[in-house]
């Protein structure tokens, strides 16, 4: 299998502008001198997309105390994630990477496994990036449920 390029502590946040739900641009850089939780799922609306995206939600007052900006980012389209904000009540950005380019750069796109069989896909991924733009956390592969929770007792929240 060959493996995608992965980010690690310590790296600089591949910087971004990406739409959100409503077709604004977004840009990571823009966040410099806040830290800011990158979170990458494979499609909104579905089951372990919704329970992560949830959690997120309900996890946003806390994390926001302690200083984190929280935002999600995909490749559906924007029209897909107003639909997914608005039935889940989402109250951070989603955003869209509907080519790919930003999620392939954060090493959150390619060959993974899925029920035994190597396939291309997007790698649910979350990632935390400090102050100054570079990479404090890379997690890959991670799981839909209880990661929310478990990041927050990594990051002491």
């Amino acid at each position: 299998m060959a493996t995608t390029p992965r980010l690690s502590p310590g790296d600089a946040a591949p910087d971004f502008t990406l739409p959100d739900a409503d077709g604004k641009p977004v840009t990571l850089s823009d966040h410099r001198g806040q830290k800011v939780i990158v979170y990458v799922y494979p499609a909104a609306m579905t089951p372990g997309c919704t329970k992560q995206a949830c959690d997120f939600r309900d996890s946003l007052q806390s994390l926001a105390a302690a200083g984190y900006v929280v935002l999600g980012l995909s490749p559906d389209k924007p029209a897909k994630l107003a639909k997914f904000r608005e039935k889940e009540g989402l109250t951070f950005p989603l955003l869209s990477d509907e080519d790919k380019q930003t999620l392939t750069a954060w090493g959150a796109f390619g060959e993974k496994q899925s029920y035994g069989r190597t396939i291309t896909g997007v790698i649910r991924s979350t990632f935390v990036v400090d102050e100054d733009g570079k990479i404090e956390v890379a997690q890959y592969a991670v799981k839909a449920t209880g990661h929310v929770a478990r990041l927050r007792r990594e990051l002491g929240v």
